[in-house]
């Protein structure tokens, strides 16, 4: 159990009811979500719908689509 707590993602709660909202609004568009991903280090969530959708949402819960050159 401990090492399933390393684990653990820690969303600011801002976050974490954008990504229920963007991936609630994926899934009335019919787009699968392919990756949802929390970057512990960045403190970014990843959300990839489909190949052409890619949403970033940062800790303020202000989501935006992900620009690849943006890196």
């Amino acid at each position: 159990m401990s090492e399933l707590r390393k684990l653990a993602i820690n969303p600011t709660n801002e976050q974490a009811q954008t990504c229920l909202r963007v991936c609630q609004m994926l899934s009335n568009c019919f787009r699968d979500i392919e990756l949802f991903r929390f970057d512990a280090e960045t403190g970014m969530v990843f959300i990839f719908a489909g190949e052409e959708l890619q949403v970033i949402v940062p800790p303020n819960g202000i989501w935006r689509f992900w620009n690849a050159t943006e890196l």
